[in-house]
């Protein structure tokens, strides 16, 4: 297996399974100076970690990392930062009656026929347990964008049929972590969360957006033609477990407007070259152009149902299946951190590509 490794100047490559001993990572081409915020990075960690809520799992994990490399006196010396989080709560046993079984919509199949061997014990390497490695990446790409004043904040915008009818301009992005759903509309937020519940209740999945913004970013980041930053956004928000689409500015939505309405005028606010509106999310000709950089990301209803379900074992015979063990019923609240991250090292990255392709 290959491809373990996100990004160009600044990597993260990430190893573990979600059984095994521990997950962790190796960030490379991270810049030097920068001051370690642990207690930053741990509450990052929080977002994402099980066990937060009644409506997410009830696993517990405490998510605790461990810095190992890359470090010295609390700052990064430019080195590879090694980093470590140990699985503390697994229960395999959960999975026993999966080792023979293919689970419906998940990669028990692909990765048994493109390998010839899978871990059956929480999916393995397929496990959104994964996830938490680029947390700790996306906190210390942060930590850095900090310096740049860039920010980047995500939050749950539909679940099912619910949805934020509402820009990230005209809501109170600071409520976000108030709400259990990270929705920051408290009405609406409420009732995503009723509907979570009663669908774990039922044990069933639901799906949902999450929107994120970029604010304060530079003009010029993206690489043209096959590094557009919009392109490069979207791999790296599709490359998070149960992601189904992506789309930025106007995206979909934008096809009902004519171009007369879409186009965003240029004027000179202040001396500063501005635009009137931002249908394009602040991203043109592939390149960022300094206004906020908004998009969408949408996430499938979880693939574990804790209800029984049709499918066949490994030797094709037709079977049912009842998964057990601890699974969120909507991933949308612990994917806002996700979501984040993965923009932050996206972002920082293009930002050290355009530093090292300029004089």
């Amino acid at each position: 297996m290959y491809n373990n490794t996100f990004g160009h100047l600044l990597r993260l490559t990430t190893f573990g399974e979600s059984h095994g001993p521990a997950i962790g990572g190796v960030i490379d081409g991270f810049p030097a100076g920068i001051t370690l915020d642990y207690e930053f990075i741990q509450s990052e960690l929080d977002r994402r970690k099980p066990g937060q809520s009644k409506i997410t799992t009830s696993r517990k994990e405490g998510d605790k990392v461990e810095f190992l490399s890359g470090i010295f006196e609390g700052k990064t010396t430019g080195c590879p930062i090694g980093f470590e989080i140990r699985n503390n709560n697994q229960h395999s046993s959960d999975y026993e009656n999966l080792r023979n079984i293919y689970r419906p919509s998940h990669a028990d199949y692909t990765y048994s026929m493109k390998y010839g061997v899978r871990d059956h014990t929480g999916g393995g390497r397929s496990s959104a347990r994964e996830t938490a490695c680029r947390v700790v990446g996306g906190a210390m790409a942060k930590l850095a964008l900090r310096q740049l004043g860039i920010k980047i904040t995500a939050y749950t915008s539909q679940v099912g049929p619910l949805k934020l009818n509402k820009s990230y301009k005209e809501v109170d992005l600071e409520h976000i972590e108030e709400e259990e759903t990270r929705c920051p509309d408290p009405v609406i937020a409420k009732k995503m969360e009723d509907l979570i519940f009663k669908t774990k209740g039922k044990g069933d999945t639901i799906g949902g957006i999450v929107s994120c913004v970029i604010q304060h970013c530079p003009v010029g980041l993206g690489q043209p033609l096959y590094g557009r930053l919009a392109a490069q956004l979207a791999n790296a928000m599709m490359t998070i477990n149960a992601t189904k689409g992506f789309d930025y500015g106007e995206g979909f939505l934008g096809l009902e407007m004519f171009g007369s309405e879409q186009n965003d005028r240029f004027e000179n606010r202040d001396g500063q070259i501005r635009t009137r509106t931002n249908h394009s999310g602040g991203i043109q000709g592939g390149l960022s152009n300094g206004e906020d950089i908004y998009f969408r990301v949408a996430f499938k209803p979880v693939a574990t149902l804790l209800m029984e379900q049709d499918t066949v074992d490994k030797e094709g015979t037709e079977t049912t299946i009842t998964a057990r063990g601890r699974h969120d019923a909507c991933v949308l609240p612990r994917a806002v951190p996700i979501v984040e991250a993965m923009a932050a090292m996206t972002v920082l990255d293009n930002y050290l590509l355009d530093k090292a392709s300029r004089m």
